[in-house]
């Protein structure tokens, strides 16, 4: 046993001394996400990119543009951030866009129940970007973290249109 350590610590004085940085050991959550990454199966509309190079999968950017609804043609990024824990905690995810959504604040904090109270480990990053995709499509005003928003998006569509274009009547009339 005590040769074993011997070997080790000469194999980490040999790399040294050659110049080669050392090794880096992989947690299970990197080799989780790293499974992940590579079996997203995306909606049509987004897109995933890594800020920090393809080397760095605990940190990413998924940008996701609705085809439908109230949001519909519009650019939201979220950035996720996935601790060594992963897939037994869930990754933090940050919405970098600013939007008014009953289910985003405006510092960016996400309020989906996967995230949170829900999260389990079968889960993985694919089901996560689908429940964003699904709070464009479908805002969930029942569970808001914007009450504003929220509010405004239980009125009924003719109300909502109604002072949507008033109050751009409103700025017309002030210019």
């Amino acid at each position: 046993m005590i040769k074993l350590f011997k070997v080790k610590k000469q194999k980490e004085l040999a790399e040294t001394a050659a110049g080669e940085p050392p090794v880096k050991k992989q947690t299970a959550g990197h080799l989780r996400l790293i499974r992940d990454i590579s079996e997203l199966n995306l909606p049509k509309r987004c897109t995933i990119k890594f800020p920090n190079g393809q080397d760095d999968v605990m940190h990413f950017e998924v940008t996701i543009c609705p085809d439908e609804g109230y949001y519909e043609h519009g650019a939201f990024v979220f950035s996720f951030q996935a601790s060594p824990l992963y897939p037994h905690e869930p990754p933090k995810v940050k919405c970098k866009t600013k939007v008014y959504h009953p289910n985003i604040d405006l510092e960016g904090n996400v309020c989906l129940n996967i995230l949170r109270e829900d999260w389990k480990p079968v889960l993985n990053v694919n089901t996560i970007i689908y429940g964003l995709y699904h709070l464009f499509t479908e805002p969930n005003h029942e569970d808001p973290l914007n009450y504003e928003a929220a509010a405004v998006e239980r009125e009924p569509k003719i109300v909502r249109n109604l002072s949507a274009s008033n109050l751009r009547l409103q700025e017309l009339g002030s210019r």
